[in-house]
């Protein structure tokens, strides 16, 4: 049987058992509504308020502050919805990048349609957005900017403490998306001058279905589901108690040990782009080459598709990508890659590899010498590639 070698953790991460463990007695023994007033209740409550400490301490927050939700793409919604009506008598201008993922586009395409106008900037080939092209697009109208912290599939880091600044300067609200770099590098909302900052716990090691958004105080913003009164009177419905622990447990991990982490990940994907591009011709680095995530390699290899070599990498137990997990069942090019000016054909041989902290230097090498005779099969098979073989 062979080796499973899971490299697609900015789709999802195996949750960790720590966090599993700190979880299950919320499932059947401690499973109170922490909306009552019985001592069941009260211990879900008292659960629910130390995970909500605990994200606020990664951020530099304070906990009431932070609304549990039900995963990044909610929180996104929130977020932009939220301030865009509210704040509605002020103007009606949102300003976004191009490059965002479709939780915060596709949302802005929505807003759109409500009567709201929306700016998409730039960004250069490395994926950074025009810092001149903001500052023009900023109106008296603008009520929000939202830009996402890292991008999930460059892995590019975006400059945020002086975007966070510009907007305070202006009085304009500033949103970030930091589901792919909470828990993988420092995120502090108050060196990036962030109002509000969307998180969610499967990318960081905890479950799927809840994530949060920090709200500073003092934000004008509506709530996205009415109900009841539960967080704050920012989210209705009785609260995911088991996977709210989750979150709080993943990230009391990722501050003991993300620092290690971020440097051992760090290490292994240099060593993994350093030997892909000597043994494979003509392959394009898609991304910032220093300012990115530690675990993100996003690279093209001309003349044949992402596909074809996602299949043979599986066929060897090998699980990677080729996008994002959202846009993978697209038959277009990725927008980030026609953003960053990246044509339409050498797009569609995009990989993304994105390590975990389940990696090892052994997996690594398994990659380096699996792929590079994938791709010299794959050109000798294509029209566009033939001739083209894998290297030195």
């Amino acid at each position: 049987m062979k080796q499973k070698i899971y490299l697609d953790h900015s789709a999802t991460t195996p949750t960790d058992r720590r966090v599993i463990e700190a979880m299950l007695s919320y499932f059947d023994k401690k499973f109170g509504n922490p909306s009552s007033l019985y001592r069941l209740a009260q211990e879900a409550q008292k659960a629910r308020e130390e995970a909500r400490e605990k994200v606020a301490r990664l951020l530099s927050a304070k906990p009431g502050e932070i609304v549990f939700t039900g995963c990044g793409t909610e929180s996104d919604n929130h977020a932009l919805k939220g301030i865009a009506f509210a704040n509605k008598e002020k103007g009606n201008h949102i300003i976004t990048s191009s490059i965002e993922h479709h939780a915060v586009l596709n949302t802005c395409k929505w807003l759109e349609k409500q009567g709201f106008e929306v700016t998409y900037l730039e960004v250069d080939q490395n994926g950074i957005v025009d810092l001149e092209q903001l500052e023009n697009s900023i109106t008296d109208k603008t009520s929000l900017i939202s830009i996402m912290h890292a991008n999930n599939e460059l892995g590019t880091i975006e400059p945020l403490e002086e975007i966070g600044e510009l907007a305070k300067e202006k009085g304009v609200y500033f949103h970030t998306d930091a589901v792919q770099s909470v828990g993988k590098i420092p995120v502090n909302v108050n060196k990036l001058n962030a109002d509000l900052l969307s998180l969610s716990a499967h990318k960081l090691y905890g479950p799927k279905g809840v994530g949060a958004l920090y709200i500073r105080k003092g934000t004008q913003i509506h709530s996205l589901l009415h109900g009841g009164h539960h967080e704050n009177n920012q989210r209705a419905g009785t609260e995911n108690i088991p996977g709210i622990v989750g979150v709080g447990k993943a990230v009391e991990i990722a501050m003991e040990e993300g620092k290690e982490e971020e440097k051992r990940i760090q290490k292994l994907r240099d060593r993994l782009e350093k030997s892909l591009k000597e043994k494979i011709e003509d392959v394009k680095l898609n991304g910032h080459p220093q300012r990115r995530l530690p675990g993100i390699l996003n690279i093209c290899v001309r003349y044949i598709e992402g596909e074809s070599m996602l299949l043979q990498l599986d066929a060897q137990g090998i699980a990677a990508s080729s996008g994002s997990a959202c846009t993978s069942g697209s038959l277009k090019p990725s927008h980030v890659l026609t953003a960053i000016g990246v044509d339409s054909e050498t797009a569609h041989g995009s990989l993304r590899f994105s390590l975990g902290k389940d990696n090892t230097e052994e997996h690594v090498e398994k990659v380096i010498d699996l792929l590079p005779p994938i791709v010299e099969r794959l050109r000798e098979m294509s029209p566009l590639g033939k001739g083209k073989t894998s290297g030195n």
